[in-house]
């Protein structure tokens, strides 16, 4: 029982779950109905991160002794032959589901994997390159929900928005793992060219996100409610992440507010369902 749990926490599905609602929400924009493959792809996306969290912890465990000692590998809750096997499994698990959807969504879970797989083993420690990996990964959850669907164009904006933000939450996550990767000899943007200058790129990439955020309304794509819930729910902790994050914070301080940046989304998530919903 005790190494099932330990390989639920490997697999950190609540870190997925964003993921899972922006597939979701790209069928939904889709407005074809076709719940089925959607729930199938949301399930999809669930095997995909969960490889793939597999996979990084079992490159990463040295550098988690460091940043995050109580994970199941470096805590000495399973072993890396199990990590690696559970990597193995979910990833062609993922891909046997995304057969049954169509050949579009097979295609975007394969590379998706390899992607993922290849990030972990050697763009993670790259210079901005590895952060986009991850941001491009996630802006294709909405678009896999489009294809998945069988109507692709309405999910663009989402896409865009997810990218821009999740690229700025990845640099912000290189400063709050500053520590570990410098002990590691990680090339980060934050251990390269300095966390001043992670900071900066940051900055640009949530200022942004903000500009990207917003046009869907100005182009009358969402009912009006969307802009309310963005500049009353979203933009007001997106400002305050922007304030705090400066060179008085420490690693688990930094973390923290990547972490609540992350629950900003699901704010702006139903902003994008409720102004998608009622239009």
């Amino acid at each position: 029982m005790q190494q099932i749990k330990a390989l639920y926490k490997l697999s950190r599905p609540l870190s997925t779950l964003s993921g899972v609602l922006a597939v979701i929400l790209g069928g939904f924009v889709a407005e074809t109905g076709a719940w089925g493959n959607i729930l199938l792809a949301g399930l999809t996306t669930l095997l995909v991160s969960a490889s793939a969290n597999a996979w990084n912890d079992y490159l990463d465990i040295e550098i988690d002794r460091v940043n995050q000692p109580k994970r199941p590998l470096p805590a000495g809750l399973i072993t890396p032959n199990q990590a690696r096997t559970f990597f193995i499994v979910f990833a062609l698990i993922s891909l046997a589901v995304a057969c049954t959807i169509n050949l579009n969504a097979f295609l975007i879970v394969l590379l998706s994997n390899l992607l993922l797989t290849l990030y972990s083993w050697r763009l993670k420690s790259t210079v901005l390159l590895g952060n986009a990996t991850v941001a491009i990964i996630s802006a294709l959850s909405p678009i896999f929900g489009g294809v998945a669907a069988g109507n692709v164009a309405p999910t663009f904006w989402i896409a865009l928005t997810i990218g821009c933000a999740i690229m700025g939450r990845e640099i912000l996550k290189t400063l709050a793992d500053y520590e570990g990767d410098k002990q590691q000899n990680c090339r980060t943007i934050a251990t390269v060219w300095g966390q001043r200058t992670a900071r900066i790129f940051f900055y640009i990439m949530l200022a942004i996100t903000l500009i990207v955020m917003i046009i869907p309304f100005l182009l009358h794509i969402y009912h009006p409610v969307y802009a309310v819930i963005v500049a009353f729910g979203v933009y007001p902790v997106t400002f305050y992440i922007l304030f705090r994050v400066n060179g008085e914070r420490t690693g688990p301080q930094l973390e923290q507010l990547s972490q609540l940046m992350k629950y900003d989304f699901f704010v702006w998530f139903l902003a994008v369902f409720l102004g998608a919903a009622i239009s």
